[in-house]
């Protein structure tokens, strides 16, 4: 498999404890599904960046052109500072999105129109979701360019995953690294509740030099 059928073969919490590991960041907190999406979402970042007007002039609708030039893969992650009190996704973005194949959305901030995305099956993540519409409050600054999530630094082709737990995003050039550490924190794990099944004390399987470090991470290799 690819590493992006890897990581979907992943959930957020075996990436996060890879990340963790490796001492990079990428697990963020206060996102979450925003309607009860099944399974994981997964895929390459494309970013947006919104705020409010710069000037009086003409400005592009949030997340239009990056929905215009996203691929099936592509998972839009639209950074709006975590403001809760104005949207910056709806229905008919999600309807253009869905048509485009793209995975899913991530936003850090707020949507609406919840339920014609729930209705289209396709995945929100955020903060919130509000009835204010970004029409005449904020608009698009900026897209395909760096930008921070919930305190993380995004970047066009890193990999997200989002789910039930959260949302983590893994820098593009560990991809490997994090991927393949996450698979084996999920073997381990696997091995630990075996061992409390049969009946090995939780305080034995759960004890502290069970867990990688970056030391036993590395003396692995």
């Amino acid at each position: 498999m690819d590493l992006l059928d890897r990581l979907r073969a992943l959930d957020s919490c075996a990436v996060s404890d890879a990340l963790d590991t490796l001492g990079l960041a990428g697990a963020t907190t206060g996102l979450r599904p925003l309607w009860p999406v099944p399974g994981v979402v997964a895929g390459f970042v494309r970013t947006v960046r919104a705020g409010p007007r710069p000037s009086e002039g003409p400005a592009d609708h949030i997340a239009t052109a990056a929905i215009e030039a996203a691929h099936a893969d592509d998972v839009l992650v639209i950074a709006n500072a975590g403001r809760t009190d104005v949207s910056c996704w709806g229905g008919i973005l999600a309807v253009a999105a869905e048509g485009r194949g793209l995975r899913g959305v991530v936003i850090d901030g707020a949507c609406r129109d919840i339920a014609e995305s729930e209705e289209l099956a396709f995945p929100v993540f955020g903060r919130a979701v509000v009835p204010v519409s970004a029409r005449g409050r904020i608009v698009q600054l900026a897209m395909d360019e760096p930008i921070d999530v919930a305190g993380i630094r995004v970047r066009p082709g890193d990999l997200v995953l989002a789910d039930r737990n959260g949302v983590v995003f893994v820098p593009h050039d560990r991809s490997g690294d994090v991927i393949g550490l996450a698979e084996r924190i999920v073997e381990r794990e696997a091995a630990m509740v075996a061992a409390v099944r049969a009946g090995r004390p939780v305080t034995d399987v759960m004890h502290d030099s069970r867990f990688p470090s970056i030391e036993s991470e590395e003396s692995e290799r």
